[in-house]
């Protein structure tokens, strides 16, 4: 059985605060044993267990690729070099 989005609503709200169970349900007005039910539901949907977390993704745009060695020396690539050789120059940096 799917879990209702409210329900997962509140169970988050629940784990991101500092209250107990029954401090949480208090507050937000709900059923101690119908919230204990749906927490263990959910606990044992295996479709639960992915967690989205938000990101914001943001484009650099480089004229070029910069290498920079702990002695000072640097190397300046064009950005359309292959991932393949930068990875084997990489690895024979090393």
């Amino acid at each position: 059985m799917a879990i209702p989005k409210h329900w997962r609503q509140y169970i988050e709200l629940w784990q991101n605060s500092d209250l107990s169970q029954a401090g949480h349900c208090l507050q937000e007005g709900l059923n101690r044993k119908t919230f204990s039910a749906r927490l263990s539901e959910l606990r044992s949907d295996p479709t639960s267990s992915a967690v989205l977390i938000p990101i914001q993704v943001e484009a650099i745009l480089s004229s070029h690729i910069v290498l920079h060695h702990g002695k000072g020396h640097w190397l300046e690539l064009p950005p359309t070099v292959s991932a393949t050789w930068l990875g084997e120059l990489l690895s024979c940096l090393d």
